[in-house]
């Protein structure tokens, strides 16, 4: 087991070389810290603590500024556990970064959902509206709260409530690419949480040995195609010029012979 701590950018689509469309979410993963380490004489369980995302002293509390401060960590924002790793391959203030992972392997997401607030039985758990005509007196309800032997509302009966904002992991996605210099890792399908969610990075529990081949991205460079524009723009415009020069010659030209000679 390994994981890491990211933040959920968005969503875009990147093509392959034989021209598949892959939908990708973008994960900024900036290079964690290894801010404790927990063993079973201490803790009586093994796992590591991670840190990442760097906040301002000022935002940060006296008990955590001592707890990093013991790693020698800045403040960090984001602090998760991983549990299930071999601590002897970990030091306390030791840097982590995406190269743990290889392209085409498998992951687990966790993160908080987005949040819809108080919605109904409808939006909530997909229930049937009623008929809508005047008459049925009956729309959007929740339906019946159950028997008259009970007295009471039967415990698991779907009612409104608030919806989303909870922990959630989506389970067996494929990281398409890591990029080490940017930071980024793409991870193929769609991840818990709105844009700009912390979110863990775990090997996936029900295939944690898989590895997919792996993908051959086409990438296009910005640079080099607007230069190519400019210097194409430049081209037509010399272009115009020599045509506008040539023209404005040959009228001059046919001017000077039809002038009358005088005689």
């Amino acid at each position: 087991m390994k994981g890491i701590l990211g933040r959920k950018i968005g969503m875009t689509q990147v093509f392959s070389r034989e021209g598949k469309l892959i939908p990708v979410t973008v994960v900024e993963v900036e290079p964690n810290y290894v801010s404790q380490i927990k063993t079973m004489e201490t803790d009586g369980y093994e796992a590591i603590q991670l840190a990442a995302i760097s906040k301002k002293e000022k935002n940060t509390t006296k008990p955590e500024m001592g707890h990093l401060k013991k790693a020698g960590v800045e403040p960090k924002r984001f602090l998760k556990e991983i549990r299930g790793v071999n601590v002897s391959e970990y030091t306390l203030g030791q840097k982590v970064d995406a190269s743990i992972f290889t392209e085409g392997e498998m992951v687990d997401v966790s993160g908080i959902s987005k949040g819809k607030g108080y919605q109904g039985v409808i939006k909530r758990y997909n229930q049937t509206r009623g008929p809508m005509g005047h008459g049925s007196q009956y729309h959007r309800g929740v339906g019946s709260m159950g028997t008259l032997l009970p007295m009471h509302v039967l415990k698991g009966k779907k009612l409104p409530g608030h919806m989303g904002h909870e922990l959630v992991t989506v389970q067996n996605l494929e990281i398409v690419k890591i990029d080490l210099e940017n930071n980024i890792v793409l991870i193929k399908g769609n991840v818990p949480g709105p844009k700009k969610a912390l979110v863990v990075i775990k090997t996936a529990v029900k295939n944690p040995d898989k590895v997919n081949e792996k993908v051959d991205l086409v990438f296009y460079e910005v640079e080099e195609v607007t230069n190519d524009v400019e210097n194409s723009e430049v081209v037509e415009n010399d272009t115009l010029e020599e045509t506008v020069e040539t023209t404005e010659e040959v009228e001059t030209s046919e001017t000077k012979e039809e002038e009358p000679t005088g005689e």
